[in-house]
């Protein structure tokens, strides 16, 4: 797993073989400890930022980027 730190000095551990394919590149898994014991969130492949938000329908969205990964639970009553 590759280290990185979050904005508020946290070290975090990015799973580069736990992604996910968004709309301009992958994200991937980020884990809290280097066991992958506790997960933090997502890292996007994209611009390689941690700064993602996650809706209830399992949607990823990179704040800085706009990289998407579509809804998992989607259907035309969604829209």
């Amino acid at each position: 797993m590759d280290e990185t730190t979050t904005a508020n000095g946290e070290t975090v551990y990015i799973s580069r073989s736990e992604g996910t394919r968004g709309s301009n590149g992958p994200f991937f898994v980020v884990y809290r400890t280097p066991e992958g014991e506790r997960r933090y969130g997502y890292f996007c492949g994209n611009c390689e930022t941690l700064d993602n938000a996650m809706d209830s329908m399992g949607r990823i969205e990179c704040n800085q980027c706009g990289n998407l990964r579509k809804a998992t639970e989607w259907d035309a009553a969604h829209e």
